[in-house]
């Protein structure tokens, strides 16, 4: 008689009184604990249903296999094919337990990020908030004049929900005071521009000649290379950039050493300006966003305003004379002018004419005239006080990329594809006009000195004009060739008396222009 469930012959036989089946006893006992019935009948089976069998000592037969050398041997494959599937299914279960714990992993990694980014976005909620409560005195004097004007004519007109609903803001326009501030410092400007002289510490020309890369250094990540925007704070040396790689970088140059890292912007910088002493820096950035970033006792520069008035890229920054002021030009079409103070957008500027938006922007060095580059190729000269366009100046073919007001007052000098041309501001006519690149190849950058004497050219190489009036010709006394590999410098900044250029490319790295013998003592 052979066991129901083992079909072997068993040690310790019993019977089922309900089926009369035979089972090996600690078979039946185990089976009986876990499932409490039948394994064969599937009945309902408990241990006082099993009744013991005496038998008389019982001699297991040995295998058929196992009674030669050969069984054995096929015995033992089996056993080993057996151990080697298992094995096998063991590996696959450990496998997907991996790839299991690593989409976890990987989940929780992003729901940590998204946390992140809500708690960010509410704390900018939160100070956008403030400011706007700060800003509510300021707004209460005008809500009868809105609602008068709701109500004229005998037709309800467009009031505060209306403006909201379209997601226009509120602001409180340049007041006269600020007007008259723009005024004063227009006059004293201009009074002292008729008595200026070169400074005798400027470089002179056979000094220009002789300049070289002095240093290069790596400010930027590799990740996103490219150095889109260079300012320069002449009274102490230092120059800012802003990259690519959403960052803005404040470097002490006589020292070779990085002073701060502007982080926050989600996208690329395009703009960076000192303000001042350089005790706050403006950048604008590719995210629709201006930030103002403040100094503090350990160097650094802690972002303390986000400003979100604009509804696409912001392309320029530009600081008024005053340092009190400054303005953004933007790809949807407005530009917008800022007090400082209060880090309020006073006023913001959309032009009907256009629709292809603002790439450059600069003021005039008296303050009062505002010039703005498009993408559709035009140049627009604006009346601060009434913001009002005066003047318009066509002839360029794509973006103007760049722009820049000569210190003599008089002329302007604007960057496109087709090269740079110059504009007389009192006769409002391009006399002059360098192509110096081939078709393919966009003009960059333009920039005057702080004397007005030379003129810096920024593409594929970077050259140097000697300025020269409107009748005599503009002499090129120096070509740079690009020596980041790109063939792409976009921007040039002179510095302190023309002592050196700096030249941001598309790559990461600040390359410095000077006289030989006057390298910095950190040279990279």
């Amino acid at each position: 008689m052979n066991c129901s469930i083992s079909g072997d012959v068993p040690e310790e036989p019993v019977v089922s009184k309900k089926s009369g089946l035979l089972y090996e006893k600690r078979l039946i006992e185990r089976h009986i604990s876990d499932y409490g019935k039948c394994p064969i009948t599937g009945e309902p089976l408990s241990m006082e249903d099993i009744v013991p069998i005496k038998t008389g000592k019982i001699v297991k037969p040995r295998p058929v296999q196992a009674a030669s050398i050969p069984g054995m041997l096929g015995m033992f494959q089996i056993e080993w094919d057996g151990l080697m599937l298992s094995n096998f299914a063991l590996e696959q279960q450990l496998h997907t337990a991996r790839q299991e714990l690593s989409h976890a992993l990987y989940q929780h990694d992003a729901a940590c990020r998204v946390i992140a980014r809500l708690k960010k976005e509410r704390d900018e909620a939160r100070s956008l908030l403030a400011q706007a409560d700060r800003q509510v005195p300021m707004l209460a004097p005008t809500a009868p004049t809105i609602e008068a004007s709701a109500l004229s004519n005998g037709k309800r007109g467009r009031t505060d929900e209306d403006m909201g609903a379209v997601g226009k803001k509120l602001h409180t326009g340049i007041s006269p005071s600020i007007i008259a501030e723009l005024t004063d410092c227009n006059a004293a400007l201009s009074q002292q521009r008729k008595k200026r002289q070169i400074p005798p510490t400027l470089a002179p020309i056979d000094a220009i000649e002789r300049y070289t890369q002095l240093s290069s250094y790596p400010l930027h990540k590799t990740s996103k290379p490219g150095i889109l925007s260079v300012d320069i704070l002449y009274s102490k040396d230092i120059i800012a950039t802003g990259g690519a790689d959403t960052n803005a970088i404040v470097f002490d140059r006589p020292s070779g050493e990085i002073l701060s890292t502007l982080s926050g912007h989600s996208k690329k910088v395009t703009s960076v300006k000192f303000v001042g002493e350089g005790d706050l820096v403006v950048t604008g950035s590719a995210d629709k966003t201006v930030r103002l970033w403040q100094s503090s006792e350990n160097g650094n520069y802690d972002c303390k305003h986000i400003l979100k008035d604009h509804t696409a890229e912001v392309q320029a920054v530009t600081i008024h004379a005053t340092n009190n002021y400054f303005v953004t030009a933007s790809l949807d079409n407005t530009w917008c002018f800022y007090d400082l103070s209060s880090a309020s957008c006073l006023t913001q500027v959309e032009d009907t004419s256009g629709s292809g938006g603002y790439t450059s922007a600069a003021f005039h060095p008296d303050g009062l005239i505002l010039g703005t580059g498009t993408s559709e190729s035009i140049v627009k000269i604006w009346d601060v006080k009434s913001q009002e366009n005066v003047a318009r100046f066509d002839g360029h073919v794509g973006a103007v990329t760049a722009m820049s007001f000569s210190e003599n007052g008089y002329f302007l000098a604007t960057a496109a594809h087709d090269g740079v041309k110059l504009w007389d501001l009192r006769k409002l006519r391009n006399f002059r006009t360098f192509s110096p690149y081939d078709e393919n190849t966009p003009t960059q950058s333009v920039e005057f000195d702080h004397s007005g004497s030379y003129l810096a050219i920024a593409g594929s190489d970077i050259r140097v004009y000697q300025v020269a009036n409107v009748k005599s010709e503009w002499n090129c006394i120096k070509t740079f060739p690009d020596l980041s590999g790109t063939g792409k410098a976009t921007s040039v900044k002179f510095g302190p008396d023309a002592k050196y250029l700096a030249v941001g490319s598309m790559d990461r790295n600040l390359r410095i222009f000077g006289l030989p013998g006057d390298e910095d003592p950190a040279e990279s």
